[in-house]
Protein backbone atom coordinates (compact mmCIF):
# COMPACT_ATOMS: atom_id res chain seq x y z
CA UNK A 1 0.00 0.00 0.00
CA UNK A 2 1.13 3.15 -0.48
CA UNK A 3 -0.27 7.37 -0.58
CA UNK A 4 -0.49 9.42 -2.87
CA UNK A 5 -0.64 12.83 -1.69
CA UNK A 6 -1.98 16.36 -3.31
CA UNK A 7 -0.23 18.53 -2.31
CA UNK A 8 -0.51 22.58 -0.94
CA UNK A 9 -3.62 22.60 -0.37
CA UNK A 10 -5.36 24.63 2.15
CA UNK A 11 -5.87 23.54 5.94
CA UNK A 12 -8.56 24.49 8.63
CA UNK A 13 -11.06 22.15 10.32
CA UNK A 14 -10.79 20.41 13.65
CA UNK A 15 -8.83 17.10 14.09
CA UNK A 16 -9.41 14.54 17.15
CA UNK A 17 -6.60 13.07 18.68
CA UNK A 18 -6.67 9.22 19.42
CA UNK A 19 -5.49 7.34 22.17
CA UNK A 20 -1.46 7.05 23.27
CA UNK A 21 -0.06 4.42 21.05
CA UNK A 22 2.75 3.80 23.72
CA UNK A 23 -0.03 3.63 26.59
CA UNK A 24 -2.37 1.30 24.84
CA UNK A 25 0.66 -0.83 23.80
CA UNK A 26 1.29 -1.83 27.50
CA UNK A 27 -1.86 -2.95 28.59
CA UNK A 28 -2.19 -6.15 26.84
CA UNK A 29 0.54 -7.75 28.96
CA UNK A 30 -0.44 -6.15 31.82
CA UNK A 31 -3.69 -8.13 31.22
CA UNK A 32 -1.72 -11.49 32.14
CA UNK A 33 -1.12 -10.31 36.18
CA UNK A 34 -4.78 -11.26 36.47
CA UNK A 35 -7.18 -13.57 36.04
CA UNK A 36 -10.32 -11.02 35.79
CA UNK A 37 -11.37 -9.05 33.05
CA UNK A 38 -10.20 -5.61 31.83
CA UNK A 39 -12.21 -3.17 29.88
CA UNK A 40 -9.62 -1.17 27.86
CA UNK A 41 -11.17 2.23 25.96
CA UNK A 42 -9.71 4.64 23.44
CA UNK A 43 -7.57 2.25 22.45
CA UNK A 44 -6.04 3.42 18.85
CA UNK A 45 -7.37 1.26 15.65
CA UNK A 46 -3.73 0.94 14.83
CA UNK A 47 -1.14 -2.02 13.54
CA UNK A 48 0.46 -2.18 16.62
CA UNK A 49 -2.10 -2.56 18.73
CA UNK A 50 -3.40 -5.00 16.30
CA UNK A 51 0.22 -6.92 16.59
CA UNK A 52 -0.21 -6.84 20.80
CA UNK A 53 -3.65 -8.14 20.25
CA UNK A 54 -2.02 -11.00 18.43
CA UNK A 55 0.44 -11.74 20.83
CA UNK A 56 -2.02 -11.62 23.61
CA UNK A 57 -4.23 -14.27 21.83
CA UNK A 58 -1.08 -16.46 20.70
CA UNK A 59 -0.04 -16.57 24.40
CA UNK A 60 -3.74 -18.29 24.85
CA UNK A 61 -5.51 -15.46 26.13
CA UNK A 62 -8.29 -14.16 25.02
CA UNK A 63 -9.54 -10.49 23.68
CA UNK A 64 -13.10 -9.36 22.68
CA UNK A 65 -13.90 -5.95 20.92
CA UNK A 66 -16.69 -4.44 22.21
CA UNK A 67 -16.91 -1.47 19.64
CA UNK A 68 -14.73 0.85 18.00
CA UNK A 69 -12.01 2.10 20.48
CA UNK A 70 -13.24 -0.62 23.20
CA UNK A 71 -11.50 -4.31 23.68
CA UNK A 72 -11.93 -6.65 26.60
CA UNK A 73 -8.98 -8.51 27.84
CA UNK A 74 -8.91 -11.70 30.13
CA UNK A 75 -6.31 -13.80 30.46
CA UNK A 76 -6.34 -17.96 30.60
CA UNK A 77 -5.38 -20.14 33.41
CA UNK A 78 -2.89 -22.14 30.65
CA UNK A 79 -0.60 -19.54 29.74
CA UNK A 80 2.06 -20.23 27.00
CA UNK A 81 5.28 -19.31 28.44
CA UNK A 82 6.94 -18.82 24.72
CA UNK A 83 6.37 -15.08 22.62
CA UNK A 84 6.22 -16.28 18.90
CA UNK A 85 8.93 -15.19 16.74
CA UNK A 86 6.94 -13.83 13.84
CA UNK A 87 5.19 -11.50 15.90
CA UNK A 88 8.25 -10.73 18.12
CA UNK A 89 9.75 -9.48 14.99
CA UNK A 90 7.00 -7.02 14.40
CA UNK A 91 7.12 -5.13 16.50
CA UNK A 92 9.58 -3.85 19.71
CA UNK A 93 7.10 -3.45 22.91
CA UNK A 94 6.71 -7.34 22.50
CA UNK A 95 9.43 -7.27 25.14
CA UNK A 96 6.82 -5.46 27.88
CA UNK A 97 5.08 -9.70 27.61
CA UNK A 98 8.24 -10.99 28.82
CA UNK A 99 8.25 -9.89 32.48
CA UNK A 100 4.52 -11.00 32.68
CA UNK A 101 4.88 -14.27 31.52
CA UNK A 102 7.64 -14.78 33.81
CA UNK A 103 5.52 -13.46 36.24
CA UNK A 104 2.73 -15.58 35.41
CA UNK A 105 3.78 -18.96 34.72
CA UNK A 106 7.95 -18.88 36.04
CA UNK A 107 9.00 -19.24 32.76
CA UNK A 108 9.70 -16.92 29.40
CA UNK A 109 10.99 -17.82 26.00
CA UNK A 110 11.48 -15.22 23.08
CA UNK A 111 13.53 -14.38 20.43
CA UNK A 112 15.20 -11.05 20.03
CA UNK A 113 12.53 -7.81 19.52
CA UNK A 114 12.05 -6.57 16.24
CA UNK A 115 10.10 -4.00 15.14
CA UNK A 116 11.61 -0.10 13.82
CA UNK A 117 14.45 0.04 13.24
CA UNK A 118 15.36 3.12 14.34
CA UNK A 119 18.05 3.15 17.23
CA UNK A 120 18.35 -0.39 16.57
CA UNK A 121 21.88 -0.15 17.75
CA UNK A 122 20.97 1.91 21.24
CA UNK A 123 18.06 -0.62 21.82
CA UNK A 124 19.15 -3.18 23.44
CA UNK A 125 17.38 -5.80 25.81
CA UNK A 126 20.54 -5.80 28.32
CA UNK A 127 18.67 -3.71 30.86
CA UNK A 128 15.44 -5.72 30.53
CA UNK A 129 17.61 -9.18 31.37
CA UNK A 130 19.72 -7.48 34.16
CA UNK A 131 16.51 -6.23 36.01
CA UNK A 132 15.06 -9.89 35.84
CA UNK A 133 18.24 -11.22 36.92
CA UNK A 134 18.42 -8.99 40.10
CA UNK A 135 14.84 -10.24 40.96
CA UNK A 136 15.69 -13.74 40.82
CA UNK A 137 15.75 -14.83 37.09
CA UNK A 138 17.73 -17.34 35.44
CA UNK A 139 18.76 -16.41 31.92
CA UNK A 140 20.19 -18.90 29.54
CA UNK A 141 20.25 -18.31 25.42
CA UNK A 142 19.05 -21.43 23.73
CA UNK A 143 18.98 -21.88 19.74
CA UNK A 144 18.75 -18.37 19.33
CA UNK A 145 16.17 -17.70 22.05
CA UNK A 146 16.22 -16.11 25.69
CA UNK A 147 14.73 -18.63 28.04
CA UNK A 148 14.33 -17.17 31.66
CA UNK A 149 12.88 -19.32 34.55
CA UNK A 150 12.07 -18.09 38.20
CA UNK A 151 9.97 -19.97 40.86
CA UNK A 152 9.28 -16.67 42.67
CA UNK A 153 10.45 -12.66 41.36
CA UNK A 154 11.88 -10.84 44.59
CA UNK A 155 11.73 -7.57 45.24
CA UNK A 156 15.65 -5.65 44.35
CA UNK A 157 16.69 -2.36 43.84
CA UNK A 158 17.95 -1.79 40.48
CA UNK A 159 19.27 1.43 39.29
CA UNK A 160 19.06 2.28 35.25
CA UNK A 161 22.17 3.42 33.63
CA UNK A 162 20.45 4.87 30.79
CA UNK A 163 16.90 6.20 30.74
CA UNK A 164 14.24 3.97 29.02
CA UNK A 165 10.63 4.69 29.29
CA UNK A 166 10.02 0.53 28.19
CA UNK A 167 12.47 -0.79 30.69
CA UNK A 168 10.80 1.55 33.51
CA UNK A 169 7.19 0.41 32.72
CA UNK A 170 8.17 -2.71 32.22
CA UNK A 171 9.80 -3.72 35.61
CA UNK A 172 7.41 -1.60 37.52
CA UNK A 173 5.02 -4.05 35.75
CA UNK A 174 6.84 -7.34 36.71
CA UNK A 175 7.48 -5.95 40.33
CA UNK A 176 3.97 -5.38 41.40
CA UNK A 177 3.92 -9.21 41.73
CA UNK A 178 7.25 -9.73 42.53
CA UNK A 179 8.28 -10.79 46.98
CA UNK A 180 9.18 -7.90 48.73
CA UNK A 181 9.70 -4.27 47.77
CA UNK A 182 11.20 -3.40 44.49
CA UNK A 183 13.17 0.16 43.57
CA UNK A 184 13.60 1.43 40.53
CA UNK A 185 16.08 4.35 40.11
CA UNK A 186 17.10 6.80 37.12
CA UNK A 187 13.47 5.79 35.92
CA UNK A 188 11.73 7.57 32.73
CA UNK A 189 9.24 9.82 33.53
CA UNK A 190 7.02 10.05 30.69
CA UNK A 191 3.05 10.63 31.27
CA UNK A 192 1.89 7.15 30.09
CA UNK A 193 4.30 5.64 32.96
CA UNK A 194 2.02 7.82 35.31
CA UNK A 195 -0.93 6.60 33.65
CA UNK A 196 -0.13 3.19 33.75
CA UNK A 197 1.09 3.24 37.40
CA UNK A 198 -2.37 4.63 38.31
CA UNK A 199 -4.31 2.02 36.54
CA UNK A 200 -2.18 -0.56 38.24
CA UNK A 201 -2.89 0.92 41.95
CA UNK A 202 -6.51 0.84 41.14
CA UNK A 203 -6.13 -2.74 40.13
CA UNK A 204 -4.45 -3.32 43.68
CA UNK A 205 -0.40 -2.70 43.12
CA UNK A 206 1.07 -0.31 45.34
CA UNK A 207 3.65 1.77 43.29
CA UNK A 208 5.01 5.27 44.86
CA UNK A 209 6.63 7.77 42.80
CA UNK A 210 5.88 7.14 38.92
CA UNK A 211 6.79 10.26 37.00
CA UNK A 212 9.59 10.53 39.43
CA UNK A 213 13.38 9.29 38.89
CA UNK A 214 12.62 6.77 41.97
CA UNK A 215 9.93 4.67 41.87
CA UNK A 216 9.02 2.27 44.65
CA UNK A 217 6.88 -1.08 44.35
CA UNK A 218 5.54 -3.43 47.08
CA UNK A 219 4.50 -6.52 45.83
CA UNK A 220 1.23 -7.73 45.87
CA UNK A 221 0.18 -11.40 45.83
CA UNK A 222 -2.84 -10.90 43.02
CA UNK A 223 -3.86 -7.88 40.92
CA UNK A 224 -7.98 -7.36 40.17
CA UNK A 225 -9.22 -6.39 36.76
CA UNK A 226 -11.06 -2.60 35.98
CA UNK A 227 -11.57 -0.20 32.85
CA UNK A 228 -8.55 1.25 31.46
CA UNK A 229 -8.98 4.16 29.69
CA UNK A 230 -6.03 5.11 27.04
CA UNK A 231 -4.78 8.95 27.87
CA UNK A 232 -4.68 11.44 24.33
CA UNK A 233 -1.35 10.50 21.88
CA UNK A 234 0.45 13.75 22.87
CA UNK A 235 3.13 12.46 19.88
CA UNK A 236 0.15 12.36 17.07
CA UNK A 237 -1.19 15.78 18.90
CA UNK A 238 2.38 17.13 18.49
CA UNK A 239 2.50 16.38 14.78
CA UNK A 240 -0.78 17.87 14.13
CA UNK A 241 -0.25 21.46 15.51
CA UNK A 242 3.66 21.29 13.81
CA UNK A 243 1.41 20.57 10.90
CA UNK A 244 -0.82 23.41 10.89
CA UNK A 245 1.47 26.00 12.13
CA UNK A 246 3.52 24.93 8.80
CA UNK A 247 0.95 25.45 6.60
CA UNK A 248 -0.13 28.87 7.99
CA UNK A 249 -3.12 28.35 5.89
CA UNK A 250 -6.49 28.15 8.13
CA UNK A 251 -7.29 27.62 11.37
CA UNK A 252 -7.12 23.90 12.90
CA UNK A 253 -8.48 22.89 16.25
CA UNK A 254 -7.02 19.92 17.39
CA UNK A 255 -9.18 18.06 20.43
CA UNK A 256 -9.34 15.24 22.70
CA UNK A 257 -5.47 15.87 23.66
CA UNK A 258 -3.14 16.91 26.92
CA UNK A 259 -1.90 20.40 26.01
CA UNK A 260 0.25 20.34 29.16
CA UNK A 261 2.18 16.73 27.90
CA UNK A 262 3.74 19.46 25.21
CA UNK A 263 5.19 21.83 27.35
CA UNK A 264 8.15 21.73 25.35
CA UNK A 265 6.79 22.16 21.79
CA UNK A 266 4.71 25.28 23.30
CA UNK A 267 8.27 27.30 24.27
CA UNK A 268 9.22 26.61 21.17
CA UNK A 269 6.20 27.91 19.33
CA UNK A 270 6.83 30.81 21.39
CA UNK A 271 9.63 31.49 19.66
CA UNK A 272 8.98 30.83 16.46
CA UNK A 273 6.04 32.94 16.88
CA UNK A 274 3.32 30.45 16.26
CA UNK A 275 -0.56 31.21 16.83
CA UNK A 276 -1.99 29.38 19.01
CA UNK A 277 -4.31 28.71 21.96
CA UNK A 278 -4.40 26.27 24.51
CA UNK A 279 -7.19 25.21 26.66
CA UNK A 280 -7.83 22.31 29.30
CA UNK A 281 -8.19 19.12 26.73
CA UNK A 282 -7.42 21.06 23.34
CA UNK A 283 -5.10 23.33 20.77
CA UNK A 284 -5.74 25.86 18.15
CA UNK A 285 -3.63 26.71 15.73
CA UNK A 286 -4.63 30.31 13.85
CA UNK A 287 -2.47 31.32 11.01
CA UNK A 288 0.17 34.51 11.20
CA UNK A 289 0.98 37.20 8.86
CA UNK A 290 4.24 37.27 11.19
CA UNK A 291 7.43 35.55 9.93
CA UNK A 292 7.65 31.69 11.27
CA UNK A 293 11.39 32.39 12.33
CA UNK A 294 13.66 29.38 12.88
CA UNK A 295 14.85 28.00 16.35
CA UNK A 296 17.53 25.22 17.45
CA UNK A 297 16.45 21.47 19.35
CA UNK A 298 18.00 19.44 21.62
CA UNK A 299 15.96 16.49 21.86
CA UNK A 300 15.86 15.14 25.64
CA UNK A 301 13.58 12.65 27.65
CA UNK A 302 10.36 14.04 28.90
CA UNK A 303 9.86 16.20 30.19
CA UNK A 304 12.18 17.39 27.35
CA UNK A 305 11.22 17.65 23.77
CA UNK A 306 10.41 14.24 22.54
CA UNK A 307 12.53 12.81 19.90
CA UNK A 308 9.36 11.01 18.66
CA UNK A 309 8.41 14.88 17.55
CA UNK A 310 11.88 15.47 16.27
CA UNK A 311 11.16 14.63 12.52
CA UNK A 312 7.65 16.45 12.06
CA UNK A 313 10.24 19.14 13.82
CA UNK A 314 12.76 19.08 11.17
CA UNK A 315 10.05 19.48 8.18
CA UNK A 316 8.25 22.56 10.08
CA UNK A 317 11.22 24.16 10.02
CA UNK A 318 12.01 24.09 6.45
CA UNK A 319 8.59 26.35 6.12
CA UNK A 320 10.62 28.77 8.77
CA UNK A 321 12.97 31.55 8.24
CA UNK A 322 16.54 31.12 8.91
CA UNK A 323 18.58 28.11 10.39
CA UNK A 324 17.95 25.49 13.04
CA UNK A 325 20.28 23.24 14.71
CA UNK A 326 18.60 19.82 14.96
CA UNK A 327 20.62 17.70 17.70
CA UNK A 328 19.05 14.51 17.95
CA UNK A 329 20.38 12.46 21.71
CA UNK A 330 18.30 9.91 21.73
CA UNK A 331 18.24 7.55 19.02
CA UNK A 332 21.09 6.97 16.50
CA UNK A 333 19.96 6.88 12.37
CA UNK A 334 16.65 9.24 13.40
CA UNK A 335 18.29 11.79 11.60
CA UNK A 336 18.70 9.92 8.00
CA UNK A 337 15.11 10.84 6.62
CA UNK A 338 16.78 14.55 6.48
CA UNK A 339 18.25 13.32 3.11
CA UNK A 340 14.89 12.27 1.89
CA UNK A 341 13.54 16.10 2.70
CA UNK A 342 16.64 17.46 0.48
CA UNK A 343 15.53 15.30 -2.33
CA UNK A 344 11.83 16.73 -2.09
CA UNK A 345 13.25 20.70 -1.76
CA UNK A 346 14.79 21.06 1.77
CA UNK A 347 17.85 22.79 2.29
CA UNK A 348 19.20 20.00 5.02
CA UNK A 349 23.01 19.85 5.75
CA UNK A 350 24.07 17.03 7.65
CA UNK A 351 27.09 18.01 10.27
CA UNK A 352 26.92 14.52 11.97
CA UNK A 353 24.94 11.44 12.31
CA UNK A 354 23.34 13.44 15.34
CA UNK A 355 22.81 16.97 14.10
CA UNK A 356 21.78 18.65 10.71
CA UNK A 357 21.01 22.16 9.99
CA UNK A 358 18.18 22.95 8.06
CA UNK A 359 17.57 26.45 6.54
CA UNK A 360 14.43 27.69 5.22
CA UNK A 361 11.89 28.87 4.25
CA UNK A 362 12.13 26.69 1.18
CA UNK A 363 9.22 25.11 -1.41
CA UNK A 364 8.84 21.52 -1.03
CA UNK A 365 8.48 19.34 -4.56
CA UNK A 366 6.20 16.09 -4.36
CA UNK A 367 8.34 13.14 -4.75
CA UNK A 368 8.77 9.48 -5.01
CA UNK A 369 9.53 8.46 -1.30
CA UNK A 370 9.73 5.54 0.81
CA UNK A 371 8.86 5.50 4.46
CA UNK A 372 11.39 4.44 6.65
CA UNK A 373 9.97 4.20 9.61
CA UNK A 374 6.86 5.23 12.07
CA UNK A 375 7.97 9.01 12.71
CA UNK A 376 10.06 10.05 9.70
CA UNK A 377 6.46 8.32 7.89
CA UNK A 378 4.96 11.22 9.11
CA UNK A 379 7.07 13.52 8.63
CA UNK A 380 7.08 12.68 4.97
CA UNK A 381 3.32 12.61 4.81
CA UNK A 382 3.31 15.94 6.26
CA UNK A 383 5.90 17.19 3.97
CA UNK A 384 4.00 15.75 0.89
CA UNK A 385 1.32 17.46 2.32
CA UNK A 386 2.90 21.33 1.69
CA UNK A 387 4.66 20.52 -0.99
CA UNK A 388 3.89 21.51 -4.52
CA UNK A 389 2.76 18.63 -6.73
CA UNK A 390 2.50 15.05 -6.43
CA UNK A 391 4.05 13.12 -3.46
CA UNK A 392 4.40 8.99 -3.65
CA UNK A 393 4.97 7.58 -0.29
CA UNK A 394 5.44 3.97 0.08
CA UNK A 395 5.77 1.47 2.67
CA UNK A 396 3.23 3.33 4.56
CA UNK A 397 2.55 0.24 6.70
CA UNK A 398 4.99 2.03 8.61
CA UNK A 399 2.83 5.26 9.20
CA UNK A 400 -0.22 3.01 9.89
CA UNK A 401 2.07 1.48 12.80
CA UNK A 402 1.28 4.40 14.66
CA UNK A 403 -1.85 6.54 12.97
CA UNK A 404 -5.18 5.33 12.45
CA UNK A 405 -6.90 6.06 9.75
CA UNK A 406 -4.26 9.01 9.00
CA UNK A 407 -5.22 9.74 5.57
CA UNK A 408 -9.04 9.37 6.08
CA UNK A 409 -8.51 12.20 8.97
CA UNK A 410 -6.25 14.41 7.05
CA UNK A 411 -7.98 14.58 4.18
CA UNK A 412 -11.04 15.80 6.52
CA UNK A 413 -8.47 18.82 6.89
CA UNK A 414 -8.56 19.75 3.48
CA UNK A 415 -6.12 17.81 2.88
CA UNK A 416 -5.53 15.52 -0.98
CA UNK A 417 -4.61 11.75 -0.06
CA UNK A 418 -4.97 8.90 -1.49
CA UNK A 419 -4.27 5.34 -0.20
CA UNK A 420 -3.82 3.05 -3.04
Amino acid sequence: MKFIVNGGKKLEGEIEVKGAKNAALKIFPVALLTKETILVSNIPEIEDCLRAQEMFEALGHKAKKISCGIIELKAQNNICPELPENLVNKFRASIMFVGPTLAACGEARFPHPGGCVIGAGTRPIDLFLKGFQKMGAKIEIKNGYYCLTAKKLKGAEIFFNKITVTGTESLMTTATLAEGETILKNCAMEPEIISLAEYLNKSGSKIKGAGTPTIIIKGVKKLHGGEYKIIPDRIEAGTFAMLAAASNSGEILIKNCEPKHLEALWALFDRIGVNYLLSKNSIRIKPTKRKLVSCDLTTHEYPGFATDLQPPFTTFMTQTYGSSLIHETIYDRRLLFADILTQMGANIIMADPHRVVVSGQTKLRGKKVVSPDLRAGIALLMAGILATGKTEIDNIYQIERGYEKISERLNNLGAEIKKV
